[in-house]
């Protein structure tokens, strides 16, 4: 399930506007990475923000948009 909203949360982002899947795919290596260290892996979203590409407003309008996919 967490997969699908993964996936889904990225197509309303690249939908509206907020990123590009160029920006998207590299925020996906950014995420394996972090796997593959070892390290904590991190939503889309949260590297997304953190590297400046979606703002707190965008993320929230992203989860708005697919929470009501899902009611």
């Amino acid at each position: 399930m967490l997969t699908e909203f993964s996936s889904q949360f990225c197509q309303i982002a690249v939908d509206k506007g907020f990123v590009t899947e160029k920006q998207l795919n590299k925020a996906y290596v950014e995420q394996i990475e972090d796997d593959f260290s070892n390290k904590h892996i991190r939503f889309i979203g949260k590297i997304l923000l953190e590297n400046r590409l979606m703002t707190n407003k965008d993320i929230y309008i992203v989860l708005k948009e697919l929470l009501k996919k899902h009611d």
